[in-house]
């Protein structure tokens, strides 16, 4: 066992009241690690000091994530971000800028929901909200008319791309304008490297960073209906002129029970790989999950579980270290 890493537990578990001050925990990752070389975290000596402040608590945690083995992840690039530390936990790639696909949807519906147009109007589909970029299939038919919010709901929950477009259309002043207030919206929240050129994420040219998307991901979990949608498991639209259709979320983690999600948002085209984007609980420490660039269908649930049996393991062996204090 590493004698450095000892040290540092024992300080952290006996003596971190009396260098708290000294000890920076909160120093920025170094790409593709969670803070550290990989280790195993030893067990530390139960003592009779007081139990620790929250604040120091939260430093010994934090120093465990940095000496837990880091997760295997094959997406390429990659950001776990602590909300509650306001620091991140993992970094892979996390600059690079990138094609987003679909991630693209949660600019649209703020944009959409900050305008605050009326949920009930009704809006039906047309030949211009069909895809003529990349020519990609759509069930819901052109002539459909469904109120907004229900487009709002599918766009963000089942990734329907002309649902989105519909959404930027009928936009005050149409497509144009809302993707100018989509941009100027980046900008407002500090996503320098984030560009939009259309509504649903089908242009290439809609790109980001993961450091981006933390920002795009706080201020979405701000809008109720985000949150609602985009944890909604199903919907069933009830069209005038066919059959009832029953749309799926794209993120099968909002089905998982062991998972508590506040925001989700999938995406994908081939230049930009799976991608998905996450504001989620776990073990009691609310994180935003950022994983772009992913290949093969179950690339990006496979990260996100990874990710959270790893936090769910470095979070358990910060509490027995802690209950060790008394």
């Amino acid at each position: 066992m590493n004698k450095n890493i000892i040290v540092l537990l024992l300080s952290l578990s006996v003596g971190l009241s009396a260098c708290s001050k000294g000890l920076n925990v909160a120093a920025a990752p170094r790409t593709d690690v969670a803070a550290t070389s990989k280790t195993d975290v030893i067990a530390v000596a139960k003592t009779d000091v007081p139990a620790m402040p929250k604040q120091q608590d939260e430093e010994l945690t934090s120093a465990v994530f940095k000496l837990t083995s880091a997760p295997k992840l094959q997406s390429a690039i990659v950001l776990i971000y602590d909300e509650q530390g306001m620091r991140p936990l993992y970094t892979k790639n996390a600059e690079n800028v990138a094609p987003i696909a679909s991630i693209t949807k949660l600019m649209t519906a703020m944009v959409v929901l900050d305008a605050q147009l009326p949920m009930d109007e009704k809006i039906t589909i047309s030949a211009d909200d069909a895809d003529h970029l990349k020519g990609t299939r759509s069930r819901m038919r052109t002539g459909s008319t469904l109120t907004r919010g229900e487009l709002l709901k599918l766009a963000l929950m089942a990734s329907e791309n002309r649902a989105a477009a519909a959404l930027a259309r009928t936009y005050p002043g149409g497509t144009t304008v809302a993707l100018s207030k989509m941009n100027a919206k980046a900008q407002d929240l500090g996503m320098r490297s984030t560009r939009f050129f259309d509504s649903t994420g089908l242009n290439s040219n809609n790109v980001s960073t993961a450091q981006d998307l933390v920002l795009m991901v706080r201020a979405a979990q701000h809008y109720e209906p985000i949150h609602r949608f985009t944890t909604s498991a199903s919907h069933t639209v009830q069209f005038a002129k066919h059959r009832p259709l029953r749309f799926s979320n794209t993120n099968p983690l909002v089905k998982n029970a062991s998972w508590d999600i506040g925001v989700s948002k999938t995406g994908y085209i081939s230049e930009a790989g799976r991608c998905l984007v996450m504001q989620a609980t776990i073990s009691k420490r609310p994180v935003i999950i950022v994983l772009l660039d992913s290949w093969g269908k179950r690339t990006r649930v496979g990260d996100a579980n990874r990710i959270k049996k790893w936090m769910e393991s470095s979070s358990a062996k910060a509490a027995r270290s802690s209950n060790r204090r008394g």
